[in-house]
């Protein structure tokens, strides 16, 4: 037991190294965690009635002193709304990836360790799910639970559980016949504790890297849906609603368009930077 420890402690601080070694996950990790920084201070420095409240004077103002992006046009503050805004689309982007994580991982662990017709059961409904695009499918789950946040959670969550379903089932087919599982079965450990203690454990590296990167498409479809009409409704703020409504002023007020916009950029570009150096190293095959 101490010496599986030691190893493991060993690996994790292989990976450690390799990702700091790694320039761009580096850089991918602090943007993130700058935006959650300046997420997290919105609440102690803005107000959030300043976010919605109409201020016609100050209406289409360019960036400034004031206004470091610029107000929108209902004389709102727009870098207020892109801070508030991150609060409504990283939150439903986390909890959205978290329901694609569990519910596809109990899956993806059932289909693997069990196999046989339970395997072929839960990949035949997942192939069926995947057969439709996974935006069309969040699309048509909002539509027909109705527009609020938990529907627009569970419609993100649940068009991504089939890739993580698979990934888990994979991984878990990987680890299912090594000497340490087959050691649980014969001491007559409970299945439960195989699958959560001996197989996912040694399966969270695929399921980490695969969640930021279904992270950075879930922000991606939240603001895609908001800005459809279907997610997060003007005033409150949010980044894809933002886009919608600056649409109309975009020709001549071209920064309304572009706050919001970079934010969702850089966002999606971090998480993307940080789920490729999570990949290479937890990758034991990577050196330095």
């Amino acid at each position: 037991m101490a010496n599986s420890k030691k190893q493991h402690r060993t690996v994790a601080r292989g990976a450690l190294r390799r990702f700091l070694h790694n320039r761009m996950a580096v850089v991918g990790l602090v943007i993130f965690l700058c935006i959650v920084a300046l997420t997290v201070y919105a609440v102690f420095a803005v107000d959030f009635e300043s976010t919605t409240a109409i201020d016609p004077p100050n209406r289409l103002q360019p960036p400034s002193a004031a206004h470091w992006f610029g107000t929108d046009e209902m004389g709102r503050d727009i870098f207020a709304r892109i801070l508030y805004g991150a609060r409504y689309t990283l939150s439903i982007s986390f909890a959205a990836t978290l329901v694609a994580v569990v519910i596809g991982g109990i899956f993806g662990a059932a289909a693997g360790y069990v196999g046989g017709q339970v395997d072929t059961l839960i990949m035949s409904v997942m192939d069926v799910f995947m057969c439709l695009p996974s935006m069309l499918l969040a699309i048509a789950i909002v539509v027909a639970l109705g527009n609020s946040v938990g529907n627009l959670i569970w419609a993100i969550g649940v068009s991504n559980i089939p890739k993580f379903a698979r990934i888990v089932r994979s991984s878990v087919l990987s680890v299912r016949n090594t000497e340490y599982v087959q050691a649980a079965q014969v001491i007559g450990t409970p299945v439960i504790r195989i699958i959560f203690g001996h197989i996912l454990r040694n399966c969270l590296g695929p399921v980490i890297v695969q969640a930021t990167l279904i992270f950075a498409m879930a922000i991606l479809s939240v603001s895609s849906l908001s800005f459809l009409g279907l997610g997060i409704s003007s005033p409150t703020p949010e980044w894809g609603n933002m886009l919608s409504s600056a649409r109309a002023n975009m020709r001549n007020h071209a920064y309304m368009v572009i706050a919001p916009g970079m934010a969702i950029l850089l966002s999606i570009f971090s998480l993307n930077l940080l789920g490729d150096g999570l990949r290479d190293a937890i990758d034991p095959k990577m050196e330095l």
